[in-house]
């Protein structure tokens, strides 16, 4: 995986922390994070339940640099889960005993998202991937964003790793992403006409009561709140660091083509609500394994060729970064091999126990 001279880049990773006997969520996180900062720093946290822990990145210039620190961090916080007597496990949500409601971290932001949103909490142990791409003018990342979002649903279909929920199999090969919607400010953004207009909208939420806070604007693309980087949200955290590492290579090459269809003064894809929420359903449901929705003609069109055309669109980005062979590579063993929730459920066939599926991902998110 190359350098080339592409924005740089970061991710992070959002986990669960599990009992190696029930293979369900336990409260232990913080335990986790304590024991791993000592080797990570900042680079480790807990997150809104305390089932949950986030490890992230530093800047990188290339897809192989942010796959040493996935690994690194992937491999500390799971050594220090097994010496605590808990596992780490790569999933978009809980595959058992997902006990509702989750327990919650304590605090004053906490507490007011409590006041806020009341039972949206209830199934909110669920665990994405963030990418970030450095684009420090705001006005600029808006409309790179706008761009962004008929790519959206596509980007989903490659990192689906949710397929159960509280025992269950939902039927979806993300589950995380249909409980997001329920969320006042969540799922695909609107279209904004500059960064001013941005801040404008984000004003009016928190007036409404909507947002905690500037940090809880959770749309699958945003201005990041802390970063000159544009931060795309829409994916379920992968089973493995290299499936992570490659994802975001692939948003990453993706930014930098649209950035510069935006300098070209390319106008936004106008595409009504209806359809985007289709197509995420269809993503979310599908994943690669069936027709997705071509937000260009509103056909139904093999989830693959979607991907085929996305992968052409950024080819020249991907080639010049020196990932072209990688992501390429890692894209064929999704067609053959299949994505995270495929796996999850080959898991279970195996033995026909979903305690299997807990023991496959805790194995292959540390490896």
């Amino acid at each position: 995986m190359g350098t080339g001279s592409a924005p740089r880049f970061g991710v992070e990773e959002e986990f669960l922390v599990v009992d190696p006997l029930t293979r369900g969520p336990v409260p232990r996180a913080q335990e986790v994070v304590d024991a791993a900062r000592p080797q990570l720093g900042g680079c480790v946290s807990g997150e809104i339940t305390t089932w949950q822990l986030e490890t992230r990145t530093e800047p990188c210039a290339s897809a192989a640099e942010v796959l040493d620190q996935l690994r690194q961090a992937r491999t500390e916080v799971c050594k220090q889960a097994r010496d605590l007597g808990v596992r780490v496990i790569a999933s978009g949500t809980p595959v058992l005993g997902a006990t509702l409601p989750p327990p919650m971290t304590q605090g004053p932001r906490q507490t007011r998202g409590q006041e806020s949103f009341r039972g949206l909490h209830d199934e909110l142990a669920i665990c994405a991937l963030h990418v970030h791409v450095e684009l420090p003018d705001r006005d600029h990342a808006v409309r790179v964003s706008n761009q962004l979002r008929p790519y959206l649903p596509v980007l989903l279909t490659l990192t689906a790793n949710s397929p159960y929920w509280d025992g269950r199999d939902s039927g979806y090969a993300s589950w995380r992403t249909m409980t997001w919607p329920r969320w006042p400010v969540a799922g695909p953004p609107p279209e904004f006409a500059s960064a001013a207009h941005y801040d404008e909208v984000v004003e009016t939420l928190l007036a409404a009561g909507a947002l905690v806070d500037r940090g809880t604007v959770f749309w699958d693309v945003r201005p990041s709140a802390s970063h000159p980087t544009l931060e795309v949200r829409v994916a379920d955290v992968p089973i493995t660091a290299e499936e992570s590492a490659l994802y975001a290579a692939l948003v990453r090459a993706l930014v930098a083509h649209l950035s510069a269809r935006v300098e070209e003064g390319a106008a936004s894809p106008q595409i009504p609500g209806e359809l985007m929420r289709t197509a995420y359903w269809r993503a979310a449901r599908d994943g690669l394994c069936g027709d997705g929705l071509d937000l260009r003609t509103g056909r139904l069109t093999p989830a693959f060729e979607l991907v085929d055309r996305m992968l052409a669109e950024v080819g020249p980005v991907l080639a010049a970064n020196g990932d072209a062979e990688s992501v390429t590579g890692w894209l064929a063993s999704l067609r053959h091999g299949g994505i995270g929730a495929q796996r999850q459920r080959a898991a279970q066939r195996r033995q026909g126990k979903l305690t299997d599926v807990v023991d496959y991902l805790a194995e292959h998110t540390a490896g």
